[in-house]
């Protein structure tokens, strides 16, 4: 007799994809900031776009 046996694990189950679950509408709070960061993205990438001027100092 054996002094120990393995369990034979079955392997898991593949499911098919559910239904999309109808998503919440954001908040008031969570729509703002996405408006001010999207804001700041655009002003950031003109701000690289502009050519950076070579100031000398007035002598």
């Amino acid at each position: 007799m054996p002094a120990f046996t393995f369990e034979k694990i079955s392997p898991p189950v593949r499911r098919a994809p559910t239904a999309a679950a109808p998503k919440k509408p954001r908040g008031l709070i969570s729509q703002m900031i996405d408006r001010f960061a999207e804001r700041r993205a655009r002003r950031t990438l003109r701000d690289d776009r502009v050519v950076p001027r070579d100031d000398k100092p007035a002598e």
